[in-house]
């Protein structure tokens, strides 16, 4: 197998925040003639004008003088009557801490995880419509380091590209109990260009997983920060660092398997290129129907039934060295070359469960091929099981928006939260692929 190096690419956004306010100037009449004010002989009313409101300006967490504050923190805060509002941060030393605002505007969020045993200061200013000022200072202290830190691993890689299918997937070092998933969901942060809509689901505990609404458009550049560097996870757990990854997504590639023609079509950006004959599982191991997507890609790989509770040396056993494999299920479901069944492909199913196809076959498609590649297998004996391997597209997007803790934006615009402020102004880890 390949091992993939890869680097980490820090955010780079704003240390302050300004909040431009809508002022709305609104004008009614109506069509009459204006009166007088009493007293008035024959003139118009007399203008009255009322001072500007004053702008207020609170910080709701970290409380003021609050100590063992989790390095995940957040500022969360809130004014009134301002025109605009400055949110900054600043360490011991009086370095500025880069982050932005959420987009729903609910915190101020830094962009990367603040260290451990450090007093920072947070400062909110709010600007009146008469230009006046007022401003809320609160200091705060973060906890020691931890003795339990969880590891939190991204299935994708750094600068690698992935096919539309591609869930963003992240493994986490225990599991997160139900209580505390809704928090740690708020912290795994996708954004993608062009925006498209998605959502998390928690496949179990220690695994949850991204995807959009429809496949990712081709081209699609995706930015993931998973912050969970020093985020509670229950108990006396806490997320060891931050990750970060940046990838791409390659051309719309489906393979599309049909049982009852034994033939596989591909197609590239919806467009035919190529049709197989194929030899499926055989009636005492079907292959599974449903909506996969290729997870692993190796040139090779030995296949041992033992693995799977069947002796080597038994009638329905075998241990074989198989060129191109490319898996699609946890359970050992592969496409891969299979030399020996040619002669029964496109007409009867021989497998253990995989889709044999021919050598030539094979090499041309693990070269076209990238992990995230949807394969759809119509009509076997048997349908998919949930979770047998990256499932994500096998269930209706209702369902799937049924994994996640968090309640469904009211009217989603994006992937997800994302540390970018549409408004945000400057002043002053990665992963392997499985």
């Amino acid at each position: 197998m390949r091992q993939t190096t890869t680097r980490r690419r820090p955010y780079r956004l704003g240390v302050v925040v300004v909040l431009a306010g809508l002022l709305a100037l609104t004008g009614c009449g109506s069509g009459k003639s204006a009166m007088s004010s009493p007293g008035a002989k024959g003139g118009l009313p007399t203008p009255t004008t009322s001072a500007p409101a004053t702008p207020t300006a609170a910080i709701n967490s970290p409380a003021d003088g609050a100590a063992d504050v989790p390095t995940s923190a957040e500022v969360a805060f809130r004014t009134e009557n301002a025109r605009s509002t400055t949110v900054s941060l600043t360490d011991a030393a009086g370095a500025s801490i880069e982050g932005a605002m959420r987009p729903d505007g609910s915190s101020w969020m830094p962009n990367a995880q603040l260290k451990y045993s450090t007093r920072y200061t947070a400062k909110v200013s709010a600007v009146g419509t008469d230009g006046k000022e007022t401003a809320k200072t609160v200091a705060f202290t973060t906890m020691d380091r931890p003795d339990n830190l969880v590891s939190v691993r991204s299935q994708l890689g750094d600068d690698l590209t992935y096919g539309v299918g591609m869930p963003v997937v992240v493994n986490f070092g225990t599991d997160i109990s139900k209580d505390q998933r809704a928090n740690v969901e708020k912290r795994l942060l996708v954004s993608s260009e062009p925006a498209q809509e998605g959502v998390w689901n928690w496949f179990n505990g220690h695994e949850a997983h991204f995807r959009p609404r429809e496949y990712w458009k081709a081209g699609t550049k995706l930015s993931i920060r998973l912050a969970t560097g020093g985020l509670p996870f229950g108990g006396d757990a806490y997320g060891v660092t931050d990750l970060t990854v940046r990838a791409s997504i390659g051309d719309k590639f489906v393979m599309t398997i049909d049982n009852a023609t034994k033939m596989m079509s591909v197609t590239s950006n919806d467009q035919e290129i190529k049709t197989m004959p194929v030899s499926l599982g055989k009636p005492s191991a079907p292959s599974s129907s449903g909506n996969m997507i290729v997870m692993v890609k190796n040139e090779w790989e030995w296949f041992d039934s033992s693995t799977y509770g069947v002796p080597v040396d038994s009638n329905d056993g075998y241990r074989t060295k198989v060129e191109w494999p490319q898996r699609l299920t946890w359970g050992g479901q592969y496409i891969h070359a299979a030399p020996w069944s040619v002669d029964e492909q496109g007409h009867v199913n021989v497998s253990h469960g995989c889709t044999n196809i021919s050598m030539q076959n094979a090499d041309w498609l693990w070269h076209q091929t990238h992990v995230g590649d949807p394969v759809i297998v119509k009509g076997t004996e048997r349908g998919l099981e949930w979770g047998d391997g990256w499932t994500d597209w096998d269930v209706s997007w209702e369902d799937y928006l049924k994994g996640s803790a968090l309640p469904r934006p009211a009217n989603p615009t994006g992937p997800s939260a994302n540390p970018t402020g549409p408004s945000a102004t400057s002043s002053g880890p990665s992963a392997n692929p499985r």
